[in-house]
């Protein structure tokens, strides 16, 4: 029962929904009765998340998932920033957090690049000189952009005839999001022991209802306030539809960019909080925002962060054939090491305050997708107080531009030879982003 492209309905999205919902009650169930899972601290979206990766159709096939699930990952992301302004106090009045976000976050992604393309011309091409010089970018398309921009990069590199970079790509895509998991939890445990999160004791200090994840009577809380009546519209159904509203009208400023320049592709979660920042602005001036309950919409953002967990870890595609498993083995092992080295040593200098909470996001970030990202964030940060999210929201607006033109150039410059101008051009790049944090003071707390 595995839907392709052309045979898509409505009743696959209905299974496609019903599979989700039956997978987060099995994790559910797993976070409740194993201790293990327990004292990894383990979601329940991503036990189910990999659930549906072992038993969809890109593993064994048994359960009847369609091929749409990453797609509705990449929905439910505008979705969740659609819903950050409505929940946050001061989305956007900090720019110096914003501006210390932006330099981390731009110069761990250059990082990437830069270590990746160097590695592929130096080391691995001694070792192997078989190797196609472009190599290395097979690290840094496939974890800091994820399978998509392994999609991407693979299909530009087959244009100019090195094919094998799509498997490369999405190889180290789907490892990179599996590290992510597995040593972001670990991380996680070691930060706590260590006393480095703000918002999550030991694992040992935990009262069991934060380890099982089901709270006793006389701890529970109210979700929300209603602010409508039920006889005209229910109070949920507002606050549903002004976020659904939000992350289509983000839908509609990205779409408008691309037809107006089809070079510059913003994403749509960011525009959508963008949208989402002018609508609190408009309903705050006009007296609606009295009628929004945060509340309410923070659980929604919650429920589409469980959602896109889930499917995000289940659209990993595993049928890729490692051709070259021992020169990218070297290369992906490496890239881990640099890039955890790099979100543990740079975080704590340059934010001052909530420094892990940032670092645990990038670094899931960095290695897999925003989705594991978010999951990690949750886990260390369950009611999103850090802000980490909205100051990220507005600073990707920058990275953005930055991120489109090294999926676009690098390809080019590989394939004519120029690696090594792309990488000078790269770090020259990087020189320009440090020297405007230290005018700025972003690069010290």
């Amino acid at each position: 029962m595995i839907s392709s492209m052309n045979d898509f309905t409505p009743w696959t999205l209905f299974v496609d929904a019903g599979m989700v919902a039956v997978l987060l009650l099995i994790g559910k169930w797993i976070r409740v009765t194993l201790k293990p899972v327990q004292q990894l601290f383990i979601p329940p979206s991503l036990i189910a998340g990999f659930l549906g990766l072992a038993f969809g159709p890109n593993g064994l096939g048994w359960i009847p998932l369609s091929t749409h699930v990453g797609t509705y990952a990449g929905i439910l992301i505008a979705f969740i920033f659609g819903c950050l302004p409505f929940t946050s106090r001061n989305s956007g009045d900090n720019r110096a957090n914003i501006g210390r976000i932006w330099f981390y976050s731009q110069s761990g992604m250059l990082l990437q690049w830069i270590f990746g393309g160097v590695m592929g011309l130096t080391v691995l091409k001694l070792c192997w000189p078989h190797l196609n010089d472009a190599f290395g970018l097979a690290m840094p398309s496939g974890f800091c952009g994820g399978h998509g921009t392994a999609a991407a990069i693979g299909s530009a590199f087959s244009g100019f005839g090195y094919e094998d970079m799509l498997t490369l790509a999405m190889t180290s895509a789907t490892v990179g999001i599996i590290a992510a998991g597995i040593c972001g939890l670990l991380v996680v445990k070691w930060a706590t022991r260590r006393g480095h999160t703000a918002f999550l004791s030991d694992f040992s200090a935990l009262p069991r209802e934060l380890r099982v994840g089901l709270l006793p009577e006389e701890k529970r809380t109210s979700m929300g306030t209603s602010t409508c009546s039920s006889i005209s519209i229910d109070s949920l159904t507002f606050n549903l539809i002004i976020v659904m509203a939000v992350a289509l009208g983000g839908y509609g400023i990205s779409q408008a960019v691309t037809w107006v320049m089809p070079v510059l592709q913003l994403p749509v979660f960011s525009c959508a909080f963008v949208v989402g920042i002018l609508v609190v602005t408009l309903f705050r001036r006009f007296g609606v925002y009295t009628y929004v309950c945060p509340q309410t919409i923070g659980h929604l953002s919650g429920t589409f962060t469980d959602l896109l967990v889930t499917c995000g870890i289940a659209a990993i595609k595993l049928s890729v054939v490692l051709q070259y498993w021992l020169p990218l083995a070297l290369l992906l092992l490496s890239g881990l090491v640099v890039t955890l080295f790099y979100v543990l040593a740079m975080s704590r200098r340059v934010m001052p305050d909530y420094w892990f909470e940032k670092a645990i996001f990038t670094w899931g970030w960095y290695t897999g997708t925003m989705a594991m990202g978010i999951a990690l964030l949750r886990v260390v940060d369950p009611e999103m107080r850090s802000r980490c999210l909205d100051e990220y929201a507005v600073a990707y607006l920058f990275i953005a531009p930055v991120e489109i033109s090294l999926v676009t150039f690098a390809p080019v410059a590989f394939a004519s030879g120029y690696g090594w101008v792309f990488i000078g051009v790269c770090v020259a790049v990087q020189a320009l982003i440090c020297g405007v944090a230290h005018w700025k003071g972003w690069n010290k707390k």
